[in-house]
């Protein structure tokens, strides 16, 4: 599904990644771990094509085609789903408006009929139950006052109308409480199927415990440097990342 080859970025003319390959599969979940500063965030950023994150070589391939030949947007489109380590408030837009636009718009760009009101009600209802989300929430800009935990939740319940075909986690488990984890982590877990595969960018185990991922990869200095099972998380919480290195 996403073949990452030998990918170099650069960040205001400072190089961050430098040669990262990686090959996700569908319906796999990996895990990048790594310590601050190795690249794990731009990494999610050059792969939705965010502003000011050049890519200076390597290549991108996602179900077949150039990911970076296309627009934000249009990688969005794609099925390319980016969930934020810090959710953006939008004051002023409510998050069904918020939703439905942004479903409409992707169905716009694959030549699919728009979801009607109702048929998107009903969406939005059952995410919003399932990751424990009240509804009324769904009324009100888009994470405007809302706590860490909600907006996470609610890039969830984003993730479950869009259903993405590859979901890129950046620190989802950020600033959540043990209660929220098993929320969120149970979201993650439900989109599980052979046709998706998600990306979990993480410092810590704890998430990991909720969701087990087939692979886990130690991302350092801008590229992987180690790769291995599940098992692996809890050697990097005992033994830090000194281990890896040495």
């Amino acid at each position: 599904m996403l073949i990452i080859d030998n990918l170099h970025a650069e960040v205001d003319g400072k190089p961050i990644l430098k040669g990262l390959s990686l090959t996700v599969n569908a319906g796999e979940v990996h895990a990048i771990m790594g310590p601050n500063g190795a690249g794990k965030s731009t990494l999610s950023y050059v792969l939705a094509g965010r502003d000011g994150y050049a890519v200076t070589g390597g290549s991108v391939t996602f179900r077949g085609e150039d990911l970076l030949a296309k627009e934000p947007h249009e990688r969005a489109a794609a099925g390319l789903f980016l969930g934020l380590q810090y959710p953006v408030e939008i004051p002023g837009v409510s998050n069904l408006l918020f939703l439905r636009t942004a479903l409409n718009a992707q169905r716009t760009l694959r030549g699919e009929p728009e979801v009607s009101g109702a048929e998107f009600m009903k969406l939005a209802k059952a995410a919003a139950e399932k990751l424990g989300l009240p509804f009324d929430m769904m009324k009100r800009a888009v994470n405007q006052g809302f706590s860490g935990g909600e907006k996470k939740r609610n890039e969830m319940v984003q993730m479950h109308v869009l259903k993405p075909w590859l979901a890129v986690l950046d620190e989802t488990d950020s600033g959540l409480d043990i209660d929220a984890l098993r929320v969120v982590s149970e979201g993650i877990n439900a989109m599980r199927s052979p046709d998706h595969a998600t990306l979990l960018i993480t410092h810590y185990q704890r998430l990991l415990d909720y969701v087990v991922p087939d692979h886990i990869h130690v991302l350092m200095d801008g590229r992987i440097v180690h790769s291995g099972g599940a098992d692996l998380a809890h050697k990097l919480e005992a033994e830090g990342y000194s281990a890896i290195a040495a």
